[in-house]
């Protein structure tokens, strides 16, 4: 069974409440009929409930009576989310006029849900923005304990078992905090670990990467990763993690034994953290492209309750898969 078979089939067994706002977007609407069809998740759809139902009918979509309809503007809950996003942001200059126009969002009124405790996760961009789609999130939902930093992880599969954890790596940041502090990367360490175990379901080891092994090179950007990893491991003392490291000295034996010899991350590393965005960006693609990696994701990372960016140019396929990892997500943050 492949990673991806195996993360759809936790979603099964435990079905989380995902919402789907860009209910009118025909990938999503295709992926969450499919979804529903597969027994993947409930699928919550925002919007009208006639317009809905037209578009499905029009895309011959036979399983969109199975998921739940809210309409902002007829729901019963309408005002009492109001109220909710009104107390959230009124220390920020939000009034109640405001809060009730903004719940209409159906991006917004998601997250509301979610905040409620009537949902689990939330999956938007196949029409939005990612700011659009992190925006409510980060508003409503809030970072998760002791975070502060949201970040995206990608899940690299290889056909290199000697590699990762049987040719699969977990890498981040690759989406979201173009150049974070120590602190921050630290934070990114930590949550990409989590990622790799709730979604991945791998044991953790960490490398934080760097262009030095262990001070074979000396420049603040080498120091802000050794800083990052002495925090990550007070934030998180039961975490296997290491750096700095060079990316052979992570992830080669024969080269962490050379470079860095009784280093129990070493040779051994599942989960790459990279200093800044860049690279992060840059590593994965190179990495999808020219090592012909399958590459999903971003995860999104760092948010109290699960909430996950699309690309615009996503395909139905890479919906319904998000739909499976947010659900993984979901089960873990409960």
């Amino acid at each position: 069974m492949s990673l991806m078979q195996q993360i759809i089939a936790r979603a099964q067994a435990n079905k989380q409440r995902i919402v789907l706002p860009e209910s009118l977007e025909e990938r999503t609407l295709t992926a969450a009929d499919r979804s529903l069809a597969d027994g993947l998740a409930d699928i919550i759809l925002i919007g009208n409930p006639d317009e809905i139902k037209a578009l499905g009918q029009k895309l011959g979509l036979t399983h969109l009576d199975k998921a739940t309809i809210i309409d902002p503007a007829t729901s019963e809950k309408t005002e009492e989310y109001a109220q909710l996003l009104f107390e959230l942001r009124k220390a920020k200059g939000m009034t109640i006029e405001k809060a009730r126009q903004q719940v209409m969002d159906p991006l917004y009124f998601g997250c509301l849900i979610i905040k409620s405790g009537d949902a689990d996760g939330q999956i938007s961009g196949a029409l939005s923005t990612t700011g659009d789609t992190l925006r409510p999130a980060l508003q409503i939902i809030k970072c998760a304990p002791g975070i502060t930093c949201v970040s995206g992880a990608m899940l690299m599969i290889t056909d290199k078992p000697e590699y990762g954890d049987n040719g699969v790596l977990v890498i981040g940041d690759v989406a979201v905090t173009p150049m974070p502090d120590a602190n921050q990367l630290a934070q990114i360490a930590v949550c990409t670990a989590q990622t790799a175990k709730s979604v991945a379901g791998i044991d953790p080891k960490v490398a934080m990467l760097s262009f030095s092994t262990k001070g074979s090179a000396k420049h603040e950007v080498v120091d802000k990763v050794v800083e990052a990893t002495r925090m990550a491991k007070e934030m998180a003392p039961d975490l296997a993690i290491d750096g700095e490291l060079q990316a052979d000295a992570a992830l080669v034996a024969s080269v962490g034994e050379k470079k860095c010899p009784g280093s129990p991350i070493a040779g051994h590393a599942n989960v790459l953290v990279v200093p800044c965005l860049e690279v992060g960006n840059i590593g994965y693609k190179l990495v999808q492209r020219l090592g012909g990696a399958d590459a999903i994701g971003p995860i999104l990372q760092g948010i109290a309750r699960p909430v996950n960016d699309l690309s615009r140019g996503c395909s139905v396929d890479d919906i319904y898969k998000m739909v499976a990892i947010t659900a993984c997500q979901a089960m873990d943050a409960k």
